[in-house]
């Protein structure tokens, strides 16, 4: 049946209908999807600029950013906009840019088994410089990681890590990495950067305290802080000290993140910090300064700035780890592919001559693999040798195996429950299932209901409207 017939059935039974283009395919032609980390994002008013400034792009037809995940997805015509344009609006803006991944299916994400020092980096180096193919590397010694940008077209990426290792004469051994691994990485590292400043900062902010609040109350503690040293009291030196560096040193992050958001013509919640602590920090030195020359000695409110940015440090900490989270149940989702798959190397007149273990993100469409019994299916396929059953639960959530023989379809991520299977892959990637599974969920979590839409309105709003309260509160005070 084609697709006028079924326009006709429709316009028989009474009902107006009309084709319309493939949504999945689209544009694929013209556009590309790519996905991009977007670090720094603090706040709702963050990912409205984020958005507003890859909206603004020329070529760039679509663009969502998530705060949750610090990822943004954008869709963009490759003749007018490239990825490396895309990056540097998002770096220029403030913020940190990188690819995840993008429907192209051209970057790779390589880690070297062992060590690798200065010297093995510029070893790696040169072999990508003369490899076909390769457009972009970056060699981090440190992390032992490969990012390669490859043209599809010219080398695929099975081919493209053979010729590495085979270059590097056995030296190395390369290592497929998921993109979520180095978010779940990145957001641990983050969480475990903004514990570390809350601690920092709830251990000046409680000795603080106690000056401000409890040593009055004990004689000997308070007849050594009343005691003058200089123009000022023991109590305000140590007070003034400690803030300081609660102010400057742990609360430099957001100074230069309301800056970059300044610098980008918005405002958001560090504004609102950096305005609020820095008013009651140099409001108290003001009036230290003024009673020391005066005599006349008004009250300091030094503890008001170093709690408030303990408290705003603890709320990033617990974001932060919320974030982690989220990125880690994506990477399960991932993991429920193999890690290796078993493939079956032809010979002459179809036979297999032999077996090879890879990286199951190595895998190309036609590949012929072997699925051993209790093991994963490797990639979406069609069993070509052998029977058995395989439990689909993770798909359809029925427990009860399903049969296969040859020329059933199979999913990857399934469990072959019982005998050895044969299997050619036929979708691989974005293409699988269980990509688009994962694809699905990374939609939804970057869709934003109509509260979520008026709730960053909202904040867009709401910073400009506090301080012009505040700077009228002042005038008419």
């Amino acid at each position: 049946m084609q697709e006028e017939d079924i326009k006709e059935a429709i316009e028989d039974a009474g009902f107006e209908a009309e084709i319309l283009a493939d949504p999945v395919t689209a544009g694929t032609k013209t556009t590309l999807v790519g996905q991009f980390t977007v670090g720094g994002m603090t706040c709702a008013a963050c990912v409205n600029s984020v958005e507003g400034i890859l909206k603004d792009l020329p070529g760039v037809k679509r663009a969502v950013v998530a705060l949750a995940t610090s990822l943004g997805e954008v869709e963009y015509d490759p003749n007018i906009i490239n990825k490396d344009d895309i990056i540097t609006a998002i770096e220029d803006a403030g913020f940190e840019g990188s690819l995840v991944q993008s429907n192209q299916q051209d970057k790779l994400l390589l880690r070297v088994d062992g060590v690798l020092n200065e010297l093995d980096a510029q070893v790696l180096e040169g072999i990508l410089t003369r490899l076909n193919g390769v457009r972009q590397f970056r060699v981090d010694s440190l992390s032992g990681e490969l990012d390669v940008v490859f043209d599809p077209e010219v080398v695929n990426s099975r081919t493209l890590v053979d010729d590495i290792e085979g270059e590097g004469y056995g030296k190395f051994k390369l290592r497929v990495m998921s993109p979520y691994e180095r978010l779940t990485s990145k957001d641990t590292g983050e969480a475990s950067k903004m514990f570390r400043r809350f601690i920092c900062s709830l251990s000046l902010a409680i000795p603080l305290f106690c000056i401000q609040v409890i040593c009055p109350y004990i004689a000997a503690l308070n007849n050594v802080l009343v005691w003058r040293c200089g123009p000022f009291m023991m109590s305000d030196w140590f007070k003034w000290g400690l803030v300081s560096i609660i102010q400057f040193v742990i609360g430099k992050r957001f100074y230069v993140a309301a800056w970059r958001a300044l610098r980008n013509g918005s405002t958001n919640m560090d504004v609102l910090v950096a305005l609020g602590t820095s008013a009651s920090y140099f409001y108290s030195v003001g009036a230290l300064l003024y009673g020391a020359v005066t005599g006349f000695w008004s009250p300091t409110y030094f503890d008001a700035s170093a709690m408030l940015i303990t408290f705003v440090l603890l709320g990033k900490y617990l974001e932060s780890l919320a974030k982690g989270k989220t990125s880690d149940a994506m990477k399960k989702l991932v993991q429920l592919t193999p890690a290796t798959a078993v493939l079956l190397i032809e010979g002459k007149g179809e036979k297999f001559v032999g077996e090879r273990e890879l990286d199951a993100l190595l895998i190309q469409p036609g590949d012929s693999l072997k699925v051993v019994p209790g093991g994963k299916i490797p990639a979406d396929g069609v069993v070509v040798w052998g029977s058995s059953y395989v439990n689909e639960s993770m798909v359809t959530g029925e427990s009860v195996p399903v049969s296969k023989e040859v020329g059933s379809p199979v999913i990857g991520g399934t469990i072959n429950t019982h005998g050895a299977l044969h299997i050619k892959a036929t979708k691989v990637g974005s293409d699988a299932v269980l990509s688009q599974i994962i694809s699905l969920v990374e939609t939804a979590q970057m869709s934003k209901a109509p509260i979520q839409q008026f709730a960053d309105y909202v904040a867009s709003i709401f910073v400009p409207v506090v301080v012009t309260l505040s700077l009228i509160t002042l005038v008419g005070w």
